[in-house]
């Protein structure tokens, strides 16, 4: 095609010279076949410049391939290093946990509460690998959209691509590492209600049945695309799914148990006094740290936006928490009080959960601040009028905070509902509720739930241990 082309206008041209004068018919006869011999050699080159283009094509649409793969294989590792570095500050929580419980409590007790909080994050795993995860996220629910059940253990499968998991924000590993830090967090809730006089076996064999069954189901129900997540319920991080499901729980264990020996005399509260404020202010600050994890981390990817505006409305809460307990705690008491200082914060943090991705930052304040007005009157009306002994606070932290943060999403939140935000609340009550009563209730039966007198007087440090936190001090067991 482009030699006759050529040809064509090599014709044209030298009829034009003859026609003019400017050629003889035997010159242009010559020029013409050498101009067709150059042409068809020019028109030869060209096809085979064409061809090797036509040939490198696919070449370079491979190239342009890799570099997007390569593209998406760095945001991909960016997302899973962010979750994993949450998974670790969620691992970090437990041991505030253990230093703020073990702060506000007795002295002769901390062996106990150690060792309870270091049991309590390995069952918790392991149960959760076992059991817990595939009740979670099930994938197919077999009854109704209420419980489903994917098999034990964990694994992938053949079919597994780590780039189409989860949006590719992260792998199915740190997907199971991460949330079993969370399942975890509700056994650590009830520890603090019942310390100081619960048996530590049976303690060790309810909590670990409520976190591989209990916890898993309820959280089915929304982040596994349960009932709940059909009828618009939001809860971003787990005001109720984590906090409030420990939080029933330990409202039946603490009001089956019974107070302390002497916190109630003659009908009327008794102060007891935690050993190390300090310790119980580490604690503190471990949590408001690990939840940067917990909340950061509840994005679900590296979103520099997401994240960065997730950790501004969950540090808002705490400080708001801080300042508001503050205040009421001394207009109410008269004094400031410390360790309401240090549940406001917790109050805060809990509160703003369920909404932190919904709310605005002005809105997060007034969440915190709220929360920590709420745990300083809800300690002391659970304590002074309902007269149930929560030695660090838990039930209003994590309970009564859990459930405002709730409401506080449906409330604040971008087109919430506060009609299913009171659907999730009541569904998670009544299960938690009954559950916690059949399966601690036949704990107390079977092998009993309380230490005896001489033993809690004492200690459970000596009584269920035979050790000391602090050996070489002396240790008051009379009170």
């Amino acid at each position: 095609m482009k030699s006759s082309i050529f040809k064509l206008l090599a014709v044209l041209a030298c009829g034009l010279l003859i026609s003019s004068g400017g050629w003889t018919q035997d010159e242009a006869s010559a020029v013409t076949e050498a101009v067709t011999e150059i042409t068809t050699a020019v028109a030869e080159v060209t096809d085979e410049i064409e061809a090797a283009v036509e040939e490198a094509a696919p070449e370079a649409a491979l190239v342009d391939g890799d570099v997007v793969k390569t593209a998406n294989m760095g945001l991909f590792t960016a997302n899973n290093v962010w979750m994993m570095l949450c998974t670790a500050l969620v691992f970090i929580m437990h041991l505030g946990f253990a230093t703020l419980e073990s702060g506000l409590t007795r002295a002769k007790n901390v062996t106990n509460i150690l060792f309870k909080n270091t049991a309590i994050v390995s069952l918790g795993l392991l149960t959760y690998a076992l059991i817990g995860f595939n009740l979670m996220y099930p994938g197919d629910f077999s009854i109704g959209k209420f419980f489903g059940f994917a098999g034990f253990g964990i694994g992938i499968g053949a079919d597994y691509d780590s780039l189409s998991y989860a949006g590719a924000g992260y792998t199915y590993w740190t997907d199971f590492l991460f949330q079993g830090m969370f399942a975890a967090t509700a056994a650590t809730i009830i520890s603090g209600a019942v310390a100081e006089r619960i048996k530590l076996g049976p303690f060790l064999i309810f909590t670990t049945v409520y976190v591989a069954i209990v916890y898993p189901i309820v959280g089915s129900w929304h982040w596994g695309g349960g009932w709940l997540a059909d009828a618009g319920f939001h809860d971003f991080a787990g005001s109720t799914l984590v906090h409030s499901v420990g939080g029933w729980g330990a409202l039946v264990c603490a009001w089956m148990l019974g107070p302390r020996l002497g916190k109630y005399v003659e009908g009327a509260s008794k102060p007891i006094m935690g050993h190390n404020l300090p310790l119980a202010t580490i604690g503190m600050f471990l949590l408001w740290l690990g939840w940067f994890g917990f909340n950061g981390g509840s994005v679900l990817s590296g979103d520099p936006e997401g994240t960065s505006f997730v950790l501004v409305t969950t540090s808002l809460a705490a400080a708001a928490g801080v300042i508001t307990a503050m205040l009421t705690s001394w207009i109410v008491q008269k004094k400031p009080d410390l360790t309401m200082a240090l549940n406001g914060s917790l109050a805060g943090l809990v509160g703003i959960t369920a909404g932190a991705d919904v709310v605005s930052v002005m809105e997060s304040i007034v969440i915190g601040g709220i929360a920590g007005i709420i745990v300083v009157i809800s300690v002391l009306v659970i304590d002074q009028v309902l007269k149930i002994d929560d030695p660090v606070g838990a039930l209003s932290v994590h309970l009564v905070c859990g459930i405002w943060g709730t409401l506080a999403a449906g409330l604040f939140g971008t087109d919430k509902s506060v009609v299913a935000q009171i659907m999730g609340i009541g569904a998670t009550a009544v299960f938690c509720l009954v559950a916690t009563l059949v399966l601690f209730g036949l704990t107390k039966v079977a092998l009993g739930i309380r230490v005896d007198e001489e033993e809690e007087l004492r200690g459970l440090d000596l009584g269920e241990h035979g050790m000391e936190a602090y050996g070489g001090f002396q240790i008051f067991t009379t009170q």
